[in-house]
């Protein structure tokens, strides 16, 4: 991935005064010059401009860059970053006078774009919001140099070297993209493809309840009872229910795909990846803002976009990259210049349409600020128990991914289930935390009347350290630290727990109340170890778990003897 630092920048042009005097007879700051109180006050505007600065949407890019990151909550960012600054480190500099030079700050300056993108893939919103930071930087230094306060060569961000490329993703992320990849299939398809063959049939996921309740025309009891064999399997991913913003992009892609050159090809496809780096190299060195159809895509599935403004300004990077890139007469400048036509041509249809004729199929109305029930607000990321009509007195451990309301004004959440380790089948060797739940692949359907209260789930490198700030202390709180495959019957060691929660808490933090000392929590075998007969054997067939209710867990996990798995959690 391309550097987004100061190399290859141009400079800003010297002064045209042959002394370098400014107007009131001082000297701009040179190399190692001692910095003049000017000088401090203008570097206390460069940080006030960075704070202050917003995109032409509103987004703010500086506000993951305000604090360093918290080392309890990314433990590894100090083990990759070593010189980790951020905006309080710039401002707390300043204020106390404590660099000797500019280049220092300048230094400083130049460290918080480039940390954040060593640590953050270039899908990420930190790793665009750098970039987008790191021009503020660079206009407001040129400010600083026509204002003769520094010279031309020390009004620059220093060159820190290469952006080191992004390493391969851990397996439960690719896991997590696979799926998400599935989800939105369809949207590559062309609406009017006229492409030789017959058209692909249009997946479909299993229905929801809420659905089947609609379409059928019984009591949401009846469609957990009446709902198909399949509801059982793993889901994968929970169900899309989109904003009239989340539709209009996801148009505005599907739209593009469509078009083709003079020659017959399907123009996009040049812009689904980006170059190979090492074939490439001065891609990279020309390229500021690097950026592909596929790191798009994967910021509107994380819900990275704040409107189709925000969403248009990387398709115009992307396009106006290869423009600059490529030589005006080559077909990948032309293609540039047409899609990015279109792209606006559809842009701009898709935000004159009203939002009602954005209503998601089977009625779904999104609700994405949450549902205020029984004077709570409930919404995406939280986690509660559900009601569990196998077991009352063990209620379902859920997180919420989606929140909508149906036709008929019904509330209705997606939620994903954990279960407890009672629930799974696993192998009679495992041991658990006493308060262990594990992540599953059922994203299933509940009406709020469903959810009884709320719950927690830590993951196990936070558990031993403390509890939610804030958290009643009435309400339970799990430990997770393994995601279940229901078909493999394993139990994989979650290595990236952010890989675990909905897309729009991804980057959020909760405060902790820490324990005195680390607090060390034992596992204790497996609580179906009785389960497991006099006679059995490693080769025995893995048995089944026992179901009731169609839309809850297992009544019932089961245990068995076979050869423990090196990958399985113990």
């Amino acid at each position: 991935m391309a550097p987004s630092n100061g190399a290859g920048s141009p400079a800003p042009a010297p002064s045209t005064d042959t002394d370098g005097a400014r107007p009131n007879g001082t000297q701009p700051s040179q190399e190692g010059s001692p910095i003049t109180d000017e000088l401090w006050k203008a570097m206390k505007q460069i940080i006030d401009h960075l704070y202050s600065h917003r995109e032409s949407d509103g987004h703010d890019p500086s506000k993951v860059f305000h604090k360093k990151v918290n080392k309890r909550a990314l433990p590894d960012y100090y083990e990759v970053i070593k010189e980790p600054v951020a905006f309080s480190t710039l401002k707390a500099k300043v204020q106390n006078r404590e660099y000797t030079a500019f280049s220092d700050f300048a230094k400083d300056c130049a460290l918080i774009p480039y940390n954040a993108q060593t640590y953050n893939r270039p899908e990420a919103g930190a790793y665009q919001d750098a970039i987008t930071i790191k021009t503020v930087m660079e206009q407001e230094f040129q400010k600083i140099v026509e204002q003769k306060l520094v010279t031309a060569d020390v009004g620059v961000l220093p060159d820190l070297g290469e952006i080191p490329p992004a390493s391969p993703r851990p397996v439960e992320e690719e896991e997590e993209e696979e799926e998400e990849d599935d989800e939105d299939d369809d949207d590559d398809e062309p609406e009017d493809s006229d492409e030789d063959g017959p058209k692909r049939k249009r997946r479909r996921g299993p229905r929801s309840l809420a659905a089947i309740t609609k379409r059928e025309g019984g009591s949401r009891e009846d469609a957990q009872k009446g709902a198909d064999a399949d509801s059982r399997k793993r889901r994968g991913r929970p169900p899309r229910v989109d904003t009239p913003m989340e539709a209009r992009i996801k148009a505005v892609l599907k739209g593009i795909r469509k078009y083709k050159n003079d020659v017959g090809q399907i123009m996009i496809h040049q812009f689904e990846k980006l170059p190979d780096k090492t074939s490439m190299p001065d891609y990279y060195q020309e390229i500021k803002e690097p950026i592909a159809i596929e790191i798009i895509k994967r910021k509107q599935k994380r819900k990275k976009y704040q409107s189709v403004d925000h969403f248009m300004r990387d398709i115009n990077t992307m396009f106006n990259n290869a423009k600059s890139y490529n030589q005006d007469e080559s077909q990948i400048y032309k293609d540039a210049v047409a899609l990015q036509e279109e792209a606006h041509k559809l842009a701009e249809a898709e935000k004159s349409k009203p939002d009602d004729e954005y209503v998601m199929e089977e009625g779904r109305l999104p609700l994405p600020n949450g549902i205020l029930h029984n004077g709570e607000l409930w919404k995406v990321g939280d986690w509660v128990h559900i009601q569990n009509p196998n077991d009352v007195t063990k209620p379902i451990v859920a997180q919420i991914y989606r929140t909508w309301q149906d036709t008929e004004g019904q509330k209705w959440v997606n939620a994903c289930w954990y279960y407890r380790p009672e629930q799974t089948v696993h192998q009679h060797e495992k041991h658990f935390y006493p308060a262990e739940v594990v992540k599953t692949g059922q994203y299933r359907d509940h009406h709020i009347d469903e959810i009884i209260d709320r719950c927690f789930v830590m993951f196990c490198t936070r558990y031993s350290r403390g509890r939610p700030r804030g958290f009643p202390k009435d309400k339970e709180v799990y430990v997770c630290d393994s995601r279940y495959n229901e078909e493999k019957h394993k139990l994989n060691k979650i290595k990236t727990w952010a890989s675990c929660l909905p897309d729009e808490v991804r980057d959020k933090d909760y405060e902790m109340d820490l324990f005195e000392g680390q607090k060390r929590t034992k596992k204790v075998p497996s609580p179906l170890l009785h389960m497991l007969k006099d006679d059995a054997k490693e080769t025995d067939e893995i048995p089944k778990p026992r179901w009731g209710a169609d839309n809850a867990p297992p009544i019932v996990g089961a245990v068995f003897k076979g050869p423990r798995d090196e990958n399985v959690s113990t």
